[in-house]
């Protein structure tokens, strides 16, 4: 699975690995513990121009009638979402990359469950696969939402978590995107795979348990100070999140 992630370095880092446009009133700040139901930087295209906006990590199915489904939709197994009915308009006319620069798996071991960051050896930028959907509610309140799509863990990181969000080839980006890929089940075969990118993980700080923990701390190697002092409200790993601010989807989206 995919419950916490990063996206840590500059923004233009961000722009020239993916090349997009923003909104004028678009904001960028690196982010060291991405949690559920928080805006997320995501990529989209209309076959022409890749869009970079903020959508809510969290799908919410355009016939949802309570927005709250989106806590259960952050993920979504690229086995199945094809025939899943939250996730199956979306897989076909809806797809986004989410950028990212490193992963939290939580490792299980005698002494409990120990935060783990996941990394490319070469620490460089790459995309999740991810879908996205607009909800609408009765009293006209609009909701951008997106899940991460999730397949076997790489060798590399199995022994941390049998899942890993699905990291899409540089060279499958543009296709991913592609509004005009209209039946992706072929496509999907070969993001299906684990990944052959050469991953590394670390210990981190039990600091990450908390959504409210977001800053440099997270990211350090847990050897480097010790697990002494980690504050007992750090919580669990899936506890309480920040409230998300709103912000804009970009416009001109993929649509149908």
């Amino acid at each position: 699975m995919c419950g916490r992630y990063t996206l840590t370095v500059d923004f233009q880092v961000v722009f020239e690995r993916f090349g997009f446009q923003t909104a004028g009133d678009f904001t960028y700040t690196p982010r060291y513990n991405i949690a559920p139901s928080q805006p997320v930087l995501a990529i989209i295209s209309d076959g022409r121009v890749r869009r970079g906006g903020y959508l809510r990590w969290g799908l919410v199915p355009p016939w949802a009638k309570d927005p709250s489904i989106g806590n259960r939709m952050i993920n979504a197994r690229i086995e199945t979402a094809a025939t899943k009915p939250a996730f199956r308009e979306a897989i076909r006319h809806r797809r986004c990359l989410i950028p990212a620069d490193g992963f939290y798996e939580w490792k299980s071991t005698a002494g409990g469950k120990i935060p783990m960051r996941c990394t490319l050896r070469s620490r460089e930028v790459f995309a999740f696969a991810g879908l996205w959907e607009t909800w609408k509610g009765a009293e006209g309140k609009i909701l951008h939402t997106c899940t991460i799509l999730t397949t076997a863990a790489a060798p590399s990181l199995a022994s941390i978590h049998d899942r890993m969000p699905v990291i899409v080839p540089r060279e499958l980006e543009q296709p991913w995107l592609d509004p005009g890929l209209k039946d992706p089940e072929a496509f999907l075969q070969r993001l299906r795979r684990p990944s052959g990118e050469d991953f590394e993980a670390y210990e981190v700080s039990r600091l990450v348990n908390s959504a409210g923990v977001d800053d440099p701390r997270c990211i350090e190697p847990a050897a480097a100070k010790g697990r002494n002092g980690v504050p007992s409200s750090a919580g669990t790993p899936h506890g309480e999140e920040s409230p998300p601010k709103e912000t804009p989807m970009p416009e001109g989206g993929t649509g149908r």
